[in-house]
Parts: structure tokens; sequence; C-alpha cells
């Protein structure tokens, strides 16, 4: 199966891969995040071609996740995240958890703090009924109804 149809799949988490999935999206979406908004910036951070970190910034903008616009002083285009970009936050720090535990054996080299009391940001997997706390071996997956209607197609 070529990579593109991966996103036909009936699966909330290989689709969004197809987008997300290699190291520069994730990088660029990283740095969106840190303030950086245009391309020279971008480039000069990254250390990516010009090819690439165009086809990338295009993919982010024809998923609604990074819009191009004109700053207000005029001057080179500006990609801003939308607020379907703001929603992948929480997935990046997710992988900085991660790599905080098994990654940085002299401890996190980045502290993501919250402004207004200066605890450490996390995020945390629960049940959206009882608020209880979930690892992957208290989550039964089943069926939903896009994968109803994909077999039905």
């Amino acid at each position: 199966m070529r990579y593109e149809e991966l996103a036909d799949l009936p699966c909330s988490i290989t689709r969004p891969l197809v987008i997300l999935g290699d190291r520069w999206t994730l990088l660029i979406l990283k740095f969106s995040f840190s303030g950086i908004r245009r391309f020279n910036a971008f480039q000069s951070a990254l250390g990516i071609s010009r090819s690439r970190l165009q086809d990338r910034l295009d993919r982010l903008i024809e998923h609604g996740i990074l819009v191009k616009q004109k700053p207000a002083d005029g001057g080179f285009d500006e990609y801003r995240l939308t607020p379907k970009g703001h929603d992948i936050y929480p997935i990046l720090i997710a992988i900085r958890d991660w790599g905080d535990t098994y990654m940085a054996p002299d401890g996190p080299p980045v502290h993501y703090r919250h402004r207004d009391c200066d605890g450490e940001a996390h995020v945390t997997l629960e049940c959206d009924s009882c608020g209880n706390g979930l690892t992957a071996r208290d989550v039964a997956p089943e069926f939903g109804p896009g994968m109803v209607a994909f077999a039905e197609k």
C-alpha cells in the first residue's frame, strides 16, 4: 500500500500520520509554537532544503493546520497556526513527555511551564466518563460509526 493510500483507511491514528508522520512536519509545528512564522526563519532553524520545507508548509496549509498571510507590517508572508493547528499542541507535549522519560539522561532540556503558576505541562490519558487515568492495558478498541460506514462502501 502506498503511503498516500493510508489516508483512506478508517483509522484516526493512521490518517493524521499521513499529514504529520515525518520529522520535518513535526519540527515545523514545534517551531511554529515557539513563534517562528517566516519561511527563512524555519529554514535557518531547521537546516532543511527549501523544496522540502515548501512541501511540508504547503501540506500543512492544504490540511488547514497553518495559514499563509501577509503581516500587518507588509513584510514577508507568515505561516500562522490555525485553531486546528493549535489542537496539535498536546501531541507535541506527549512526545516531549516520552522523550524526557526515555531520551534525556541528564534531565529535561526544556521545561514547559504554566504561565499562571509555574507548574510543568504534561499530557494525561483519562476516561471521559469516570475520570480515571488510563494506560494501553486499560483500553479496549471497538468499531465506531466510521468503520461501519467504511465497511458499507
